[in-house]
């Protein structure tokens, strides 16, 4: 497939691992220069090294938390006119919301909500002004089906999704497409951590854990992030620009619907 995007400029938020690493190395085989961030210089840098290796594309790595305006003032001044923003940060702590205080759940919104509506704001006009814009927002499958026991979640990329269902809609005809890639379960240090207490109790190591959850998917496995970066790369496609604020869901066919 053709996608049209050599010579786009893209930045991808929270790109050192997982899936924002996917879908910085997915665009860059596309011939995108990238920026990427990260909170951690050291490998951050070390993923820069990766993708311009693989793919020989340019890739400037900027180091600082983006759920941060510090963080968000230095991504935005080494890619400021970007004609692809994938958004992405790290989701909040699973738990029971009897024990979240007020600032755990700003904490949340500020991060999984707040952040990407920043973001948006600060590219989105340029991109109305180029006539081309493609905004990826990586939120969680638990959009559509909430998850118990990641409640903060549940409720502040909600909130994203909510916002950006409006906004989508009244972007699309400057060829500016906003949607959500809703991730499963795929095979990060996120999906990780988040089994690593049913690990210690079930006595398994906590890849056995995960692949033991794995066999109740339709698709029988974890994903692959490489999957999910090849998802986002469709997305962000020039010819991808009758796609309006939908949201995919890629997990492996957990979330059983008749539609989407």
């Amino acid at each position: 497939m053709e996608t049209g995007l050599k010579g786009k400029r893209a930045l991808v938020c929270a790109a050192s691992k997982g899936l924002g690493r996917a879908c910085a190395m997915g665009l860059a085989m596309e011939g995108v220069e990238v920026t990427i961030t990260a909170r951690t210089a050291a490998a951050l840098e070390a993923t820069a090294e990766e993708i311009r290796r693989a793919t020989g594309a340019k890739v400037t790595a900027v180091a600082g938390d983006i759920t941060t305006e510090a963080g968000r003032a230095a991504a935005l001044a080494a890619c400021p006119e970007p004609d692809i923003l994938v958004n992405n940060a790290g989701g909040p702590p699973p738990g029971d919301f009897r024990d979240w205080d007020r600032d755990a759940w700003i904490k949340a919104v500020d991060a999984n909500m707040l952040t990407p509506i920043f973001l948006i704001k600060a590219t989105v006009d340029g991109m109305i002004a180029r006539k081309f814009g493609r905004i990826v927002n990586i939120t969680s499958a638990s959009v559509k089906s909430p998850i118990p026991h990641l409640g903060m979640s549940n409720g502040a990329r909600a909130g994203l999704t909510g916002f950006v269902a409006g906004l989508a809609r009244q972007v699309a005809r400057h060829n500016v497409t906003i949607n959500g890639l809703l991730p499963g379960p795929f095979l990060t240090d996120r999906l990780k951590g988040t089994n690593a207490a049913a690990a210690a109790k079930s006595g398994r190591t906590v890849e056995e854990e995960i692949m033991a959850r794995a066999k109740d998917s339709p698709a029988g496995r974890v994903g692959d992030p490489a999957e999910f970066g090849a998802a986002c790369v469709f997305l962000c496609a020039t010819s991808s620009g009758f796609i309006v604020g939908q949201n995919l869901v890629l997990d492996g066919g957990a979330f059983n619907s008749t539609m989407g």
